[in-house]
């Protein structure tokens, strides 16, 4: 995709308005999801805008090209063990300083940086943010900011929500290793 400006990428197809509303900002945006139902409801909503399926940990896009990737708990059914490689392929594909805004239920816990619980797709895990910051770290992104979001009493999932922003650093023009 050729566009002026870097364009950003969603790594889950959400009904949540995002796309839209960063497509109507000016970005080139796409989305991909490992669902085809989930890339079918995209495509539905969003009839203008691209929604490829495809894996996380195995992007079909070149290096270093996007300007930012927003991952809204998109790493919520990652087992553990493949995060690693998840934003290993997130800082291949960012351009030098290109950022990351990644969401997901915080653990309760830091002595369990991982919380497994019951989703009503498939199993996931909530992350202690420092342990998913310092992966981020090890994958060469830097936490820029964050914000937490406590749960409201009565929401269905009492868990906190975490945004963080990472960053890939400009000096940065090779992968992670």
């Amino acid at each position: 995709m050729r566009t002026a400006r870097r364009s950003p990428h969603g790594t889950r197809c959400e009904n949540r308005g995002s796309p839209a509303h960063l497509q109507e900002s000016g970005l080139a945006v796409f989305g991909v999801d490992a669902s085809p139902a989930m890339i079918e409801s995209a495509r539905h909503a969003y009839p203008g805008l691209r929604f490829d399926v495809g894996s996380m940990a195995a992007l079909d896009i070149v290096d270093g090209a996007l300007g930012g990737v927003l991952s809204r708990w998109s790493v919520i059914h990652t087992p553990p063990r493949e995060l690693p490689a998840v934003l290993a392929e997130f800082h291949r594909v960012l351009a030098p300083g290109g950022h990351l805004l990644i969401g997901f239920s915080a653990a309760d816990d830091p002595s369990h940086p991982t919380q497994a619980f019951d989703h009503t797709v498939a199993p996931a895990y909530r992350w202690w943010p420092g342990h998913l910051s310092a992966l981020l770290r090890e994958s060469g992104l830097v936490e820029k900011a964050r914000m937490a979001r406590r749960p409201e009493p009565g929401e269905r999932r009492q868990f906190q929500e975490i945004h963080l922003l990472a960053r890939k650093s400009a000096a940065d023009r090779g992968n992670a290793s």
